[in-house]
């Protein structure tokens, strides 16, 4: 009897908790990401913390540039957290590399090169442990767009980083193979094309990506952005 009503405890406990993951998580889908983040970080769980770094990295996009740093940063040690949770957390290591990729855009030029370094390793292991992780591949077609934009300063970041203009493509091709129907990766495909001067390419990405659904706030929000910016390639 003791031991029936300890796995009956257990087994509570944990519907409890899938159910506050999806309570944080319908948040999140709503816009309401800093009611998300602290929702999510509260549960103490793995997955909640990457929810609640992916929250906190996502929403930092609405706020002044000023407070930007504080927030990546918070993000990155509520990824930590999650990785130091359950190491073969795919998440974890996904939403560290994305909380890194930001925070190294407010930081110096050395430090900025560390944090690429970092996120090309922890993009690696996510996908490691997720080969289908459309979002990883994205973010691996990004990094080498963002690093490989030729000049002194592109070939200092190749340099250091390894990052080359030949594997934007096959990254994001991947992640739209996977993801057909997402249209975030299409417009990320878009802005990896822009900063390699090709804007009919982006153009071409950004006609698909509007014609794809939007259910949640932060899908809504990139397909009027996706508008905004294919109007000015026009």
């Amino acid at each position: 009897m003791r031991r029936f009503a300890l796995t009956l405890a257990l087994a509570v406990s944990v519907s409890a908790s899938a159910q506050s993951q999806q309570a944080a998580q319908a948040l999140y889908d709503q816009g309401k990401w800093q009611e998300a983040a602290a929702s999510a970080a509260a549960l103490n769980t793995s997955a909640g913390l990457a929810l609640a770094a992916e929250a906190t990295t996502v929403g930092a996009s609405l706020v002044a540039d000023s407070q930007k740093k504080a927030l990546f940063t918070r993000a990155q040690e509520y990824a930590k957290a999650a990785i130091a949770k359950d190491r073969n957390n795919a998440d974890g290591y996904f939403e560290l590399a994305r909380a890194q990729g930001r925070l190294a855009q407010f930081v110096g030029v050395f430090q900025s090169l560390g944090l690429a370094k970092d996120m090309k390793s922890n993009l690696d292991k996510a996908i490691s442990l997720n080969a289908k992780m459309a979002g990883a591949y994205v973010a691996l077609g990004l990094w080498n767009a963002n690093l490989d934009t030729g000049g002194f300063k592109g070939a200092i970041a190749v340099q250091a980083t390894g990052a080359s203009e030949a594997n934007v493509a096959p990254n994001f091709e991947k992640a739209i193979a996977l993801e057909p129907g997402v249209a975030v990766h299409r417009i990320e495909y878009a802005n990896a094309l822009l900063v390699q001067g090709k804007k009919a390419d982006a153009a071409a990405q950004l006609d698909k990506a509007v014609t794809l659904p939007a259910e949640t706030f932060w899908q809504k929000r990139d397909l009027e952005q996706a508008r905004a910016t294919l109007a000015k390639l026009r």
